[in-house]
């Protein structure tokens, strides 16, 4: 039978391995109950446990792997073993090793040959005493009435270097330390109190400190974690754009070489039918070059007889040549190869404008997640304007309100704007402009001129997008752009990127870009802004409807 014996690596595992060998990555201790992950990473089995507790996410802390389902914790048993073995040794060696003092620690001044450990320090007799040399103090009625302390190597830094007494009160008003005598003296109408209680006073202070700071680190942690996602939805998402970005040119790819196969084809047959028609004109031509050749001959023979008679009556059989084509406007048929090309060009266009709107339905889906909930701010709106309850409508009233004139209240444009401000990230918002002949839609900055008239331009710290006489649509921008709609917008979608300086309005019901204002630079919050503009008798007196957004599938 095989003899099992004790492996020499096992045997001297304790000289082996080193603390940090087996150390926890969470409380940087000797494992206590080790577990393992199934990535193969090993922790105490409470730090891991609360390490879980405490986050929505169950991930191994040193490789960051997730988990779908919290794993069984078990606790392994081989490097429990080790852990313990080594602590025992540890222990061990602790108990052999010869007690001296730290080189930090604070030795006996009386004590004469061997120096031993100060247990208090004294501040009258300014010296350090070990356990055995503390007695007298602890016995010895004048002794028990000195200020003793913890044993400290600079005594003379908590005397007082002009009284030579024990600092032991605190100056409020110069924010010192000072002795009986200078609270008696120099700080005689000062604020004084011991320095034991100013002591706990800064304590607590410092304990709120700390607290502030261990906050703003748990704040900075968790903004990390929150970058770290971002980082991670980031790239997923660019992942998935970059695959939609090559489907729909790997589409565009075969649509113009099937495009231009067609083409070539068409040009093929035609130049084919050419080859044929050509062929047979030749054919038809050396024909009728045969007749009268053989005409020819006759006439030339005819020309030299000598017989009047026979002339006579050949002759009007041969005084004509014999019936043949008119072949002066006769052509082979060479047409431009324009037309073919238009038609192949045409389909392109086509096959574009259906993967434009492809990508404009992915954009909308894309950005209907940064929808905000968005509510009229009654201050900003223009006296003429009426707000439904809700803050949800706005239409144009029959006469003026008395109402404050506030400073951020319009007093000539019929306008409003949102109550909330946004001065990062990303949103989104859809109004309903239904039944309307005319209005204004987009964002404004927060600074932006609210009196009298403006041109209301991205100079101005306006975005907008009009509609004006029903049909005739266009961009605000530095110079108005008309824009072409292929059909009225019932819903406007609008949307900006404030890092990326964009602004960007869709139609919501066909799912389709209407325009971008791009490259812009925000450095203030922008506030969603409504205009109903003129009700233009009665024609134009719908109002102007902030809708739920609905994700589209």
């Amino acid at each position: 039978m095989m003899c099992l014996s004790k492996s020499p690596v096992m045997a001297s595992s304790s000289s082996l391995l080193s603390e940090v060998q087996l150390q926890c990555s969470i409380c940087l201790d000797v494992f206590t109950d080790p577990v393992s992950t199934p990535c193969g990473h090993n922790f105490c089995r409470v730090c891991l446990k609360e390490c879980w507790d405490s986050s929505s996410r169950c991930q191994c802390p040193v490789c960051k792997e997730e988990f779908s389902k919290r794993p069984e914790l078990r606790v392994n048993t081989f490097i429990s073993g080790l852990a313990a073995q080594f602590k025992k040794s540890v222990q061990l060696k602790s108990s052999r090793a010869p007690e001296k003092p730290a080189k930090s620690q604070v030795l006996c001044d009386v004590c004469c040959e061997k120096k031993s450990a100060a247990l208090k320090s004294c501040l009258t007799c300014m010296a350090s005493y070990c356990k055995t040399h503390l007695m007298p103090h602890k016995t010895a009625a004048k002794l028990k009435k000195h200020k003793l302390m913890d044993p400290v190597e600079n005594l003379e830094n908590y005397i007082c270097q002009k009284h030579e007494k024990p600092l032991e009160l605190f100056c409020r008003d110069d924010q010192t330390c000072v002795c009986q005598f200078c609270s008696e003296t120099d700080h005689k109408t000062h604020s004084t109190v011991p320095i034991e209680e100013e002591s706990g006073e800064k304590k607590i202070q410092m304990g709120r400190t700390l607290a502030e700071v261990q906050q703003m680190i748990q704040d900075r942690l968790k903004k990390i974690e929150e970058i770290k996602q971002s980082v991670e939805l980031n790239q997923k998402s660019s992942e998935k754009e970059k695959a939609d970005s090559v489907e729909v040119f790997r589409a565009l790819l075969r649509c113009i070489e099937r495009s231009q196969a067609e083409l070539l084809e068409v040009m093929e047959e035609k130049q084919k039918a050419a080859e044929r028609q050509a062929v047979e004109f030749i054919k038809e031509l050396e024909q009728e070059i045969t007749e009268l050749k053989r005409r020819d001959t006759e006439l030339e023979q005819l020309s030299h007889t000598e017989d009047h008679l026979h002339l006579l009556q050949v002759y009007p059989s041969l005084c004509s040549p014999p019936p043949t084509k008119n072949w002066t406007e006769v052509r082979i048929n060479s047409h431009l190869r324009v037309e073919p090309l238009r038609r192949a060009l045409t389909r392109l266009q086509g096959e574009l404008s259906k993967e434009m709107e492809k990508i404009d339905e992915h954009e909308l889906k894309r950005i209907q997640q940064y929808a905000v909930d968005v509510t009229l701010d009654p201050d900003s709106a223009n006296p003429f304007l009426i707000l439904s309850d809700d803050g949800k409508q706005v239409r144009l009233g029959d006469k003026r309100q008395n109402l404050p004139d506030k400073p951020e209240r319009f007093d000539r444009c019929t306008c409003v704007l949102g109550k909330e401000g946004f001065s990062s990230g990303r949103f989104y918002y859809e109004v309903q402009v239904r039944e309307k002949t005319k209005w204004d839609l987009g964002v404004t900055r927060e600074s932006s001129n609210r009196k009298g008239a403006s041109t209301m331009s991205p100079e101005d710290g306006y975005w907008r997008l009009l509609l004006r006489n029903q049909t005739e649509y266009t961009a605000a921008d530095s110079l108005s752009v008309p824009l072409s709609l292929k059909q009225a917008p019932q819903k406007v979608g609008v949307f900006v990127d404030y890092e990326e300086g964009l602004v960007s309005f869709y139609d919501v019901e066909s799912r389709s870009h209407i325009y971008s204002f791009t490259g812009q630079s925000f450095t203030e919050k922008l506030y969603p802004y409504f205009s109903p503009c003129l009700s233009e008798g009665g024609k134009n007196s719908a109002p102007l409807i902030i809708t739920p957004v609905k994700l589209q599938k």
